[in-house]
């Protein structure tokens, strides 16, 4: 009986070791990934806040050597750049606004018992999902152009204003919720907008902050699509755009044009303030909002 319990205990003792270093082996490597995104955003943040003469130097830095916000005066003021941000907030914060209401609306619809067609509805919306928007990339301009949208952020803010994935998100969302409680709602008089609004919306917090997560994020960073819908209207060109054009021109200069580092660092630090200002107060709900979402039939 000693023996089988000094064995007990080995093979306890081992068990515990192995889990360590397996933790310890994951620590690790999260660990090596959190460097391989924190190092290049701080080197570029660095930079930034560079002076012009020390953003030319090479290497990775931790700390400006001679600090300066030239760059950031140079990008905002000199090169207009909120021109661009404000055009890239309109477009975000719009587009945004109007994906999630739709698919909170038709997640909604999707929810009711007495909907005709409903499996045959939902199944219509999961083949949208199937295909590439590469491949309706060339139709969806054919249309704006006949509707005179092209040259317009109401080409941006239309394209892509609904969503499957967002939908079926949203419609996993509401069944969570019993229905008896939206029939007891009616019997006290409320009417669909009523028990939508007052009801259903506030019970799906963490639905509309992943929907709002993913497109806020997409539409902020949105490139190929303005690239399409603003062939030649520069005043209106977003942020991704005006980013784009200031490497192009400071690779293509020959002497006449030149931006130093700190300029196009500053530019791309102000494109990411507002995801980094964002994210905090939506992540609560995200990482719940993903479980759920995920789990729900």
């Amino acid at each position: 009986m000693g023996r089988d319990n000094m064995r007990k205990k080995r093979s306890l003792h081992k068990t515990s070791f192995g889990e360590k270093a397996f933790k310890l082996g994951i620590c690790l490597y999260l660990g090596f990934l959190l460097l391989t995104m924190i190092i290049p955003f701080w080197n570029t943040f660095v930079i930034s806040i560079s002076s012009n003469i020390a953003s030319m130097e090479r290497g990775i830095r931790f700390w400006p050597s001679e600090f300066s916000l030239e760059g950031y005066r140079t990008i905002w003021t000199g090169l207009e750049l909120w021109r661009p941000f404000m055009n890239n907030v309109i477009v975000t914060v719009a587009g945004t606004f109007f994906h999630v209401l739709l698919a909170a609306m038709a997640g909604y619809v999707l929810v009711q018992p007495r909907l005709p067609g409903k499996k045959i509805i939902v199944s219509l919306i999961m083949i949208t999902m199937m295909v590439p928007g590469e491949a309706i990339m060339i139709p969806l301009f054919i249309v704006f152009r006949d509707l005179r949208l092209v040259d317009t952020l109401w080409a941006l803010i239309v394209s892509g204003m609904v969503s499957g994935f967002s939908i079926l998100l949203m419609r996993n969302f509401f069944l969570s919720i019993p229905y008896e409680v939206s029939e007891s709602a009616q019997i006290d008089g409320a009417n669909d907008f009523k028990i939508f609004y007052k009801l259903y919306l506030p019970l799906a917090k963490p639905g509309i902050a992943t929907i709002l997560l993913f497109e806020f994020v997409g539409r902020w960073n949105h490139f190929t699509s303005a690239l399409l819908y603003l062939p030649t209207n520069t005043r209106l060109h977003t942020l991704q755009l005006a980013l784009r054009a200031l490497v192009l021109e400071n690779d293509a200069a020959s002497g006449g044009v030149f931006f130093t580092p700190n300029v196009r660092m500053a530019g791309l630090v102000i494109s990411m303030i507002p995801l980094l200002l964002i994210y905090p107060f939506l992540q609560r709900y995200f990482v719940k909002g993903i479980n759920l979402g995920a789990t729900k039939e």
